[in-house]
């Protein structure tokens, strides 16, 4: 296969491009002062300094308290860290209401802390129903978990409804906000706790971020053992570089925020347009959805071939979540809607951002056009 000479992005939601000017400031930073922030001396007094301004810019951000703020390496362990928070301060809880939407490690932290996921019934419009959901309630009031933005989809939930229901029921509620924080604004105020991860936001990999209420505050809570890091929430020497670029790429994603959210409605409505003239179906075309994301069926069964045409003309999109996007197996996203096996096989992600430009648009829609007519 002739590599392309440019590469036109577009699997954002896997991993958003690396901001270079934040990686080296952070990076700049580091490599003049590499001190372990665990050690005694002042010089490592001063890293841990960074890392406690770190904690206080996320603090102030979302509203939780600082202790509640902790750093971990990747978004998979920060949601770990959730639910063992929540464990660990409701330590009968043995089910918890959530969505067919949630990320594998949503799930496997449920599987590892014994907590049986009830899903919520869901349809074509890809949001979960608050009906439903106050009915179990009713019956049996259970601990809430429900992602923010799906993945996939990127339906946006009806977060404010969940998170009153749950208060009302007097129950906690977290979220997994990898693919909303940065790049909505979000209602902190809804939820008990919430993850997220610097790499989802051109801060490179690295850092995870757990936060949790008092409510959700336990002497103990944590996840990794054997070092009084992180206030003995998560051991082991802390990712001084990743976490300042964390920070530094969150006050980067929410300069100017609406902006940037209003551009990306414009490529969304340009693409999706052109996608439909092809006879490809917008999943979820009328939900709440991030600015930045499209899921749809394409017209043609070969959905490989398609894949690597797009990759020869320099074009990158997804089949759905990197967890699971090389496995080929349909979207538990999809069917969990209602499509078939067969629709869900056809599914492409088209995620797009800040780097974004008028000319990869057009490589992707031309890509589509060609390969849809050949194949």
């Amino acid at each position: 296969m002739k590599s392309p000479t440019k590469i036109h992005y577009f699997d954002y939601n896997a991993t958003h491009p690396p901001n270079f000017s934040i990686l080296e400031r952070a990076w700049d930073s580091y490599k003049n002062e590499f001190f372990n922030p665990s050690g005694a001396s002042r010089f490592s007094l001063g890293n841990q300094g960074k890392i406690e301004v770190a904690r206080k810019y996320f603090s102030n951000l979302s509203g939780y308290p600082m202790r509640g703020i902790v750093f971990s390496s990747t978004g998979t362990e920060a949601n770990h860290l959730l639910i063992a928070a929540l464990k660990l301060k409701f330590p009968d809880t043995t089910a918890m209401y959530t969505s067919p939407f949630e990320h594998a490690s949503f799930y496997s932290a449920l599987n590892m802390h014994g907590i049986k996921p009830v899903l919520l019934k869901t349809d074509k419009t890809g949001l979960v129903s608050v009906d439903e959901l106050r009915k179990l309630m009713e019956y049996l009031p259970l601990p809430v978990g429900i992602i923010y933005a799906g993945n996939e989809t990127g339906v946006i939930q009806p977060m404010e409804e969940i998170g009153a229901l749950a208060r009302e029921f007097s129950v906690p509620f977290v979220t997994d906000a990898m693919q909303s924080f940065g790049k909505m604004i979000m209602n902190f105020e809804s939820v008990d706790g919430f993850s997220c991860s610097g790499h989802k936001i051109g801060a490179g990999p690295g850092c995870g971020l757990t936060g949790i209420r008092e409510n959700l505050e336990t002497k103990d809570w944590g996840f990794m053992r054997g070092g009084n890091q992180e206030n003995g929430h998560r051991a082991g020497t802390e990712n001084l570089p990743s976490i300042l670029s964390f920070q530094f790429a969150t006050q980067s994603k929410l300069e100017n925020l609406q902006t940037k959210v209003d551009r990306n409605l414009n490529f969304r409505k340009k693409i999706e347009q052109e996608l439909k003239n092809l006879g490809c179906e917008i999943v979820a075309e009328n939900s709440p959805r991030l600015s930045h994301t499209i899921f749809c069926l394409i017209p043609i069964p070969e959905l490989d071939f398609f894949i690597m045409g797009l990759e020869e003309r320099g074009v990158i999109i997804s089949t759905g979540s990197s967890c699971k996007s090389r496995a080929r197996n349909a979207s538990t996203a999809l069917t969990a809607m209602g499509y078939s096996s067969e629709d869900a096989l056809r599914a492409v992600r088209i995620s797009f951002g800040d780097g974004t430009e008028e000319e990869d648009i057009e490589a992707l829609i031309t890509g589509f056009k060609e390969l849809i007519k050949q194949l």
